[in-house]
């Protein structure tokens, strides 16, 4: 599935639910059913800077396309940062270059954050947006 249609499917369940306890009830249970993290990726070099919680995102590239691990010790944050590994895994770093993350508001879901996990929301996606950076520099150098 591409991403923009990852971003069309997102955008269809939150709209399913009638009000934000259930938005944040379905963000907590993302977070819940997202793939574990290999321990070792759970480094200080893999920390997204700027978060309240502790919130770890690590990137791997094969045959062109970025996975994306990631993992929080606050349920809320861990579902937040599934939604980011969803929409954003499996795409080329170019897709992930060209895509701005509007779909978030389109969710509703900055506007009902706290401001801490807003700033922490901004950091994860400025990481994610590092990671498809020097993958992209590495592709068009050839080293990838």
């Amino acid at each position: 599935m591409e991403i923009n249609a990852r971003i069309e499917k997102l955008i269809t369940e939150f709209k399913s639910f009638s009000d934000w306890e259930e938005r944040y009830k379905y963000i907590i249970q993302l977070g819940k059913d997202l793939a574990p993290m290999d321990e070792t990726h759970k480094v200080e070099a893999n920390k997204v800077k700027g978060c309240q919680s502790q919130v770890w995102l690590f990137a791997h590239l094969n045959n062109g396309v970025i996975t994306f691990e990631a993992d929080s010790d606050a349920a809320i944050v861990k579902g937040i940062v599934s939604i980011l590994v969803r929409i954003y895994s499996g795409s080329t770093p170019a897709e992930i270059l060209a895509t701005k993350p509007d779909f978030l508001d389109d969710i509703g879901l900055r506007q009902h954050l706290s401001m801490s996990r807003a700033n922490g929301l901004t950091s994860m996606v400025k990481q994610i947006s590092m990671y498809a950076l020097a993958y992209d520099t590495k592709l068009k150098m050839g080293l990838a």
